[in-house]
């Protein structure tokens, strides 16, 4: 018997999520899924409530965002019986590269996806990270797929910070969210 017996992803998160003030800039609460993703149950519980949610999307492919995005889309794309594309901080990937620049909530930053060796002409691709806040990592993960030419189905994060409200710049778009974090 564990202390998650019986719960959903909802009650995971929230039971096992680490908040963590003023990281990395002042004013900032940073979201730690780290217990989350150490717990095999809690893990599971999450993974599969994303993916029963995602499966109407029809995605030819996950895109997990860079870092915790890509434990999450694994497990939800081999769940959903799709590969998995990883979407990179800038300078990870050997060029060629396509690079979109996009400003955080404490700075900014830059992710990358292979230019060449891969095809995502005409693919659907669903989006997986950890949390939204202002929806500037999915949004420049959304350039770097359509440059690529692909389609984004959908997105799907474990927490949302509300009150950043990132959601707005995806009305368009079916977006999931387990929780609201903090």
């Amino acid at each position: 018997m564990t202390a998650l017996d019986g719960a959903d992803a909802r009650e995971a998160l929230a039971s096992l999520t680490r908040f963590v003030p003023d990281y990395p800039d002042k004013g900032v609460v940073f979201q730690d899924l780290t217990p989350v993703l150490a717990d095999a149950h809690g893990f599971r519980l999450i993974v599969n409530d994303m993916a029963d949610a995602c499966g109407p999307c029809n995605a030819d492919l996950v895109g997990g965002l860079d870092a915790r995005g890509f434990l999450l889309g694994s497990a939800v794309a081999m769940s959903l019986g799709v590969g998995i594309l990883a979407i990179r901080k800038a300078g990870k990937l050997p060029p060629p590269v396509l690079n979109e620049t996009y400003a955080l909530e404490y700075g900014e930053a830059a992710l990358e996806i292979p230019a060449d060796g891969l095809d995502l002409t005409g693919r659907r691709v669903l989006l997986i990270d950890d949390v939204l806040a202002t929806g500037g990592t999915m949004a420049a993960s959304r350039r770097l797929i359509e440059r690529a030419g692909g389609t984004v189905c959908g997105m799907a994060v474990a927490l949302e910070v509300p009150e950043l409200n990132g959601r707005a710049r995806f009305s368009d778009l079916p977006l999931y969210v387990v929780s609201k974090g903090q």
